[in-house]
């Protein structure tokens, strides 16, 4: 248990210093479900909108982790 808190820490701190750093992944996860779904050939991945939800997801985190830290 005690290396799940380490890796915890260390991932706060990493995070701390870089706010941006899940919000800016999530967009990038929006605009690839968008270019997905311009090409059907992908069948999965252009009709499930998996980035898509995904990527608002790690957004909303991202923001409230943001505040918090």
């Amino acid at each position: 248990m005690s290396g799940f808190s380490r890796f915890l820490d260390w991932v706060s701190e990493y995070l701390a210093q870089r706010k941006g750093l899940l919000p800016m992944l999530a967009i990038l996860l929006v605009l690839l479900n968008f270019v997905f779904s311009l090409l059907p050939a992908l069948g999965f991945l252009a009709t499930s909108n998996l980035f898509l939800h995904l990527g608002v997801i790690l957004g909303l985190f991202g923001l409230m982790l943001a505040r918090a830290l």
